[in-house]
């Protein structure tokens, strides 16, 4: 089993948002693309009169074949976060008001089932050759989660309207989603 990273991925945000919003957005995304979404870790902090601390780490995971796994990690850490309300539109609506960092991390995992890790010459050997074979465009499925990587981010910023509503990589892969 070997492991490759792809350069994280940061972003910085301070001011209002939905954080209920933000999280649908997230999972809406992952569900389009064919990842599992895993929460592995909340950390609720006590509050103080800044506001809550919380630390989150989030997991997306895609089989993309039998062969290769996709998985993108969250780190999200979130200071002096106060619930306000706000009316919209004649409606009140809570929204969460926080300095947020959220770094995402990517790692494509070649034979993540260990095919051919078994003992034996014969296994051992067939494992090597079905490598040799089926990796000759390794680079491929990188630059594939890199993509996806800033995919995600794209839609995050555009979710914090923290840019231009045009996204640099669209198209790149082929797909119109």
């Amino acid at each position: 089993m070997s492991k490759q990273s792809i350069p994280p991925i940061t972003l910085r945000y301070n001011g209002l948002f939905d954080f209920d919003g933000m999280y649908a957005a997230i999972i809406d995304w992952a569900k389009n693309y064919g990842f599992k979404w895993h929460e592995k870790d909340y950390k609720h902090k006590v509050p103080s009169s800044a506001g809550a601390e919380q630390e989150l780490t989030w997991m997306l995971e895609k089989n993309v074949t039998e062969y290769i796994k996709f998985d993108l990690i969250f780190t999200v850490h979130i200071w002096d976060l106060t619930e306000v309300k706000v009316e919209t539109g004649g409606q009140p609506r809570n929204l969460s008001n926080a300095r947020m960092y959220i770094v995402i991390k990517g790692f494509v995992t070649f034979n993540w089932q260990g095919i051919g890790d078994k003992n034996g010459k014969l296994t051992r050997w067939l494992g090597k050759k079905y490598f040799q074979l089926t990796m000759k465009n390794k680079s491929e499925y990188i630059d594939q989660l890199y993509y996806r990587a800033w995919n995600l981010h794209a839609l995050m910023k555009k979710y914090f309207d923290m840019q231009s509503k045009k996204y640099t990589y669209e198209g790149y892969l082929g797909e119109n989603r």
